[in-house]
């Protein structure tokens, strides 16, 4: 049996290449975002706890000591500072295990402090370098005591339209509870802001009154009966930003849990009167996703 002897090619003896390495910021961490929190280098720690750096994901967000982070505005006494290392545990404000309360938990408590203790400066850290410190002006704000539900909803206006994702979803999370305990009030106020030029502030529209959400508290009335919110969603319905498009689509899904019918009525029509429009039909998709 004849064999021969290929010449190996180039192709044949080329060896697979690795994975390029994350390049370096100036200060030596990498640019690659971190998966989880053993991952944050110390560099990019020091400066998220020192708030001299914006967090640019959910794992960023976790690793900050929010003790730390207070201290360095040097506005608070030293109980306030004592709360929130209490907070971050273990400590009297932990939670049964002794652990640090949840990340929702800690930002109002760091709202209400500096509330209580550095309301002259909300101005100013309303436009902070750090997005946590920012969300944290958002909570002072939106939960403090006296106000009205659209006194509220004004001042969460700039926190709604921040640069920063992050900050954006503190700002409907900190004015939540005043949203649900009048549903229908909030419609009224935020209807006008579905015709913002910011997809942002649209998206706050649809957001903060999704029937069920995440981290908050559900709004049993739009559960039972969603089309109290049509003055919010139908004017979205065809909306161009694909970051307003998903709300609708996950306030509308967050409905079908509890009334599918409402949500098939609602879709079913929207394609009908859409004439294929794309930015509708990938709404009444993504709405019903997980309806049978």
């Amino acid at each position: 049996k004849k064999t021969t002897n290929k010449k190996p090619t180039a192709s044949s003896t080329k060896k697979s290449k690795k994975p390029a390495a994350a390049k370096p910021n100036a200060d030596n961490s990498s640019t690659r975002s971190p998966r989880t929190m053993a991952d944050v280098p110390p560099a990019m720690r020091a400066q998220l706890n020192a708030g001299t750096r914006e967090a640019r994901t959910l794992v960023e967000i976790l690793v900050i000591d929010f003790a730390k982070l207070l201290a360095s505005l040097d506005l608070v006494p030293k109980a306030a500072l004592e709360a929130m290392r209490d907070a971050e545990g273990p400590g009297p404000l932990s939670n049964s295990q002794g652990k640090r309360l949840g990340i929702t938990q800690r930002m109002e408590l760091a709202g209400t402090l500096l509330d209580q203790h550095a309301r002259p400066h909300l101005p100013t850290l309303a436009n902070h370098t750090s997005d946590t410190i920012r969300g944290w002006t958002a909570y002072a704000l939106a939960r403090r005591e006296g106000l009205t539900l659209a006194q509220r909803l004004s001042a969460m206006r700039p926190f709604a339209d921040d640069p920063n994702p992050g900050v954006r979803e503190w700002a409907w999370i900190a004015a939540r509870p005043a949203i649900v305990a009048a549903p229908l009030e909030a419609i009224n106020l935020l209807t006008p802001w579905t015709r913002e030029n910011s997809a942002n502030v649209r998206r706050f529209a649809t957001e903060s009154t999704r029937p069920r959400g995440v981290w908050c508290a559900h709004i049993d009335l739009l559960k039972r009966e969603p089309a109290h919110a049509l003055p919010l969603l139908e004017p979205l319905r065809a909306d161009p930003s694909r970051y307003v498009q998903n709300s609708v689509a996950n306030w509308l899904n967050d409905a079908s849990k509890h009334d599918p019918k409402f949500v098939k009525q609602l879709t079913t029509r929207w394609l009908r009167d859409a004439d294929s429009d794309r930015a509708t039909t990938y709404i009444c998709n993504r709405a019903t996703r997980s309806m049978e």
